[in-house]
């Protein structure tokens, strides 16, 4: 979840920061810091194909999400479809190691911030121009991050992805709607929901690793987040939880949604542990098309060259990100 989630494009400098919070960790802990940041370095085709596939689960559910009609009501069926899967997970997967739970509290508050903002973002903006900001802003952010406070120097093949990728936002951010305004709020929306991609991607990716399982680190995470998000929406909308058992629609939603989005990022918190980050993260990004086309043939969204091209920019400066060497 999101995804994606979920996660988000962060670039070498990406692996930097989870490298720097999992020493962090390792050192409070007492273990060697090599045991605990080592991890393949490369992406193996079975890493690969999973990474498509939790790419194309995490833009469907969104699009449940955003045509779902009501965000909140949409969301907290796909939140709440979480349980069903990972009860009957549960028992089958490892207890998460007690250096993990830090990361994964974390994970679980960083969750409930990117669903907030994913809803309000859905209820005013298009999938096709909330969806490619949300996940082509991370980079920005972790960038930003990286320099002011981690110290990194980035070479100039990631200012040049930076520009590309702050370019095509920023061209997003002023593409018209259907009645030809332009929709700042929006993009606001996207661009909060982005920070928490970024933040979240380098807990979990992090927290997988120090919990020594990557699907009892998430299948707990999913619990806890249902659970926190549940009592959020019984403050705010009492009278949805009330009547989402009730609605045919929303249980269906809730089902497929929620099976998607549990899925979804199950593969990609899997890949984490596997392969770098990084690496992960930029096949993630593959799911920006995916948005782009079923918000076009599925949700009717206008299909206009500014979209195409800012989401195709923001996929090279994206897979520039990757290939750099600072």
């Amino acid at each position: 979840m999101l995804a994606v989630g979920q996660i988000a494009s962060t670039g070498d400098f990406h692996d930097r920061a989870s490298f720097a919070c999992r020493a962090h960790f390792a050192k409070a802990a007492g273990r060697p810091r090599a045991a605990r940041v080592a991890g393949a370095r490369r992406v193996t085709p079975l890493v690969f194909g999973t990474v498509l596939m939790a790419a194309l689960l995490h833009a469907t559910w969104n699009a449940i999400v955003k045509g779902g009609g009501d965000a909140h009501s949409s969301m907290a069926a796909v939140v709440i479809g979480h349980v069903p899967l990972a009860l009957v997970v549960l028992p089958l997967v490892p207890v998460p190691a007690a250096d993990g739970l830090p990361w994964l509290l974390t994970g679980i508050a960083l969750h409930l911030g990117y669903q907030l903002f994913l809803i309000a973002g859905y209820r005013i903006g298009d999938l096709t121009q909330v969806y490619p900001i949300a996940r082509g802003s991370a980079p920005l952010i972790v960038a930003a991050v990286s320099v002011g406070l981690l110290g990194v120097t980035l070479a100039r093949t990631e200012l040049l992805a930076i520009g590309l990728i702050a370019a095509s936002i920023l061209s997003l951010a002023l593409v018209r709607r259907a009645d030809g305004t332009r929709n700042p709020r929006a993009v606001g929306m996207a661009l909060g929901t982005g920070t928490f991609i970024a933040a979240y991607s380098l807990v979990d990716g992090a927290g997988a690793r120090a919990a020594g399982t990557a699907l009892g680190y998430w299948t707990w995470a999913a619990l806890g987040n249902a659970a926190v998000f549940c009592t959020w929406t019984a403050l705010a909308k009492p009278d949805l939880l009330r009547r989402l058992p009730r609605d045919p629609r929303l249980l269906r939603l809730g089902l497929i949604g929620g099976s998607a989005s549990y899925l979804a990022y199950a593969l990609v918190v899997w890949a984490f542990t596997l392969a770098p980050i990084a690496l992960v993260t930029a096949l993630r990004e593959t799911s920006i098309v995916f948005a782009l086309l079923i918000g076009v043939g599925f949700l009717r969204e206008r299909l206009d060259l500014a979209k195409v091209a800012a989401t195709l920019v923001t996929i090279i400066g994206a897979g520039l990100l990757r290939i750099a060497k600072g």
